[in-house]
């Protein structure tokens, strides 16, 4: 009967049409393409307005039920997974793009707005500013994207996508609503500075601190001229090497790595296991433009002239290859081409199965990382596709260990589940920190953390969350 009455409360706020309960209708909002367990919600509601939002929070409040915000439900970290049931609160119905201020150079967006919505948006609308887009699929949101601290093609710039934030609208968990950042005392979303940083209680929290319902996100100048070419090296040092020396000279928007597995499944090969000692190792992907021919031609001598260098120190490695002579010999490289990128090669595959262990940590580290997490790959056979990148001018970097397996096949489950830990007290050894970290790796945090930051966590959570609402099960607070 309690069920039925909760049931009847929140059609009451949102309409009958927008709860679902049925048990074949909301299962798979209980799981993602991850091996974490799944747990289906008891309702999933679809709400359209911040009044709608904050009426549930002060119901899941008054019934100590708990909720998890969801929009695309891609992450990797099971972290949209309700795993003490409750309420899956479904976003995607709130993609309003509210605002785009052309002169501070920002977009202020709901959080079901996706990036490939806003980049269309721009570009219908004739606006010459651009976002900067992780490599993940066009439906991804971005206001999750960015309090997950994820990354995204000018993250070499700019750094992580916490950092494009300029302010924030959130319902907390007592159903009051905040603003944060410049929106607190102006009607221009300019910033977190120079008030206190309170944006942050919202940032990598995972939820459990309140529901986001409007952000204020960095937009950036759209240059008409650009430049994407790779290097291939045939070793990972050089390649390594070549990110760190490129990433000091302030002239890239991106610069990627990513291992020699990568490029043959572009080209078709679902698991490959053996590289060919005359095949390159690893592929250095990078990206820079510009608003004058002559400015490209300025890029183009210092890209050059660092080539020549390496020549002569005796690294072996070809190009630059730009994408479009790529494309002449394998259509697949227009993923390269355009962003957001698609990456189905990734997503849509036979098991259905992906997951990684993704980390910000020092550059300095990257070679033995990859290495190390090369063997444990291998050991249990699965290709060691690994993507890397500078990040913030090569302040710190991205190492991130990919693997594609059977969602479906239990005995996959719990292989993938030993490598990823493996994969994660090795990096974390190296001094490397998973970003949107799953709850398994948390545990893995709690051994390691100063325990003064633990306990100002927890009192926070406390103060803000005294029922335990919120996304339960992130951060163990």
């Amino acid at each position: 009967m309690e069920k039925e009455n909760i049931l009847k409360r929140l059609e009451n706020i949102v309409g009958k049409e927008r709860v679902l309960s049925k048990p074949d209708v909301i299962t798979s909002y209980g799981e993602d393409m991850t091996e974490a367990e799944p747990h289906a919600p008891d309702f999933v509601v679809k709400p359209k307005t911040v009044d709608e939002i904050q009426k549930i929070v002060r119901l899941a409040n008054e019934e100590k039920i708990s909720i998890t915000p969801v929009v695309a439900g891609t992450n990797l970290g099971g972290l949209a997974i309700p795993v003490q049931g409750g309420i899956v609160l479904d976003l995607k119905e709130m993609n309003r793009i509210v605002e785009i201020n052309q002169n501070e150079m920002y977009a202020v967006v709901e959080p079901g707005v996706t990036f490939g919505q806003l980049k269309e948006y721009l570009v219908q609308n004739k606006i010459n500013l651009t976002i900067g887009y992780p490599l993940s699929p066009p439906y991804v949101s971005i206001v999750a994207n960015c309090l997950l601290d994820g990354l995204g093609n000018l993250s070499l710039t700019h750094g992580s996508m916490g950092e494009w934030i300029g302010s924030l609208e959130a319902v907390l968990p007592d159903g009051g609503l905040i603003k944060t950042g410049s929106a607190a005392l102006s009607n221009v979303w300019f910033s977190r500075a120079p008030l206190p940083d309170l944006t942050g209680l919202f940032v990598n929290w995972q939820g459990t601190t309140g529901v986001v319902t409007k952000m204020s996100i960095q937009l950036w100048p759209n240059p008409p001229l650009r430049r994407r070419t790779f290097i291939l090296t045939y070793s990972v040092e050089g390649g390594f090497n070549l990110m760190r020396d490129f990433s000091r000279t302030r002239i890239f928007d991106d610069i990627g790595g990513l291992t020699w597995p990568t490029g043959k499944m572009l080209m078709g090969i679902e698991k490959p296991m053996k590289r060919d000692d005359e095949e390159p190792e690893f592929f250095v992907y990078l990206d820079y433009s510009g608003n004058i021919k002559e400015e490209m031609n300025a890029k183009d001598k210092i890209v050059n002239s660092l080539l020549k260098q390496y020549k002569i120190k005796g690294v072996e490695f070809e190009g630059p290859i730009e994408v479009e002579d790529l494309l002449k010999v394998n259509a697949t490289f227009a993923k390269f081409a355009e962003f957001p990128m698609t990456l189905d090669f990734l997503i849509e595959t036979t098991g259905g199965g992906l997951t990684w262990v993704g980390t910000y940590g020092p550059t300095a580290a990257w070679e033995k990382g990859l290495r190390e997490g090369e063997k444990i790959m291998k050991a249990a056979n699965f290709p060691p596709i690994a993507v890397t990148r500078p990040m913030k001018g090569g302040h710190y970097g991205v190492l991130r260990f990919i693997m594609i397996f059977n969602k479906k096949a239990p005995e996959d489950r719990k292989i993938v589940a030993e490598v990823n830990s493996k994969l994660c007290d090795m990096v974390l050894d190296l001094g490397f920190i998973p970003y949107k970290a799953p709850a398994w790796a948390v545990k893995k945090f709690i051994k390691r953390i100063d325990p003064n930051y633990l306990r100002v966590m927890r009192e926070i959570k406390k103060m803000f969350d005294p029922n335990g609402i919120m996304n339960p099960g992130r951060w163990f607070l």
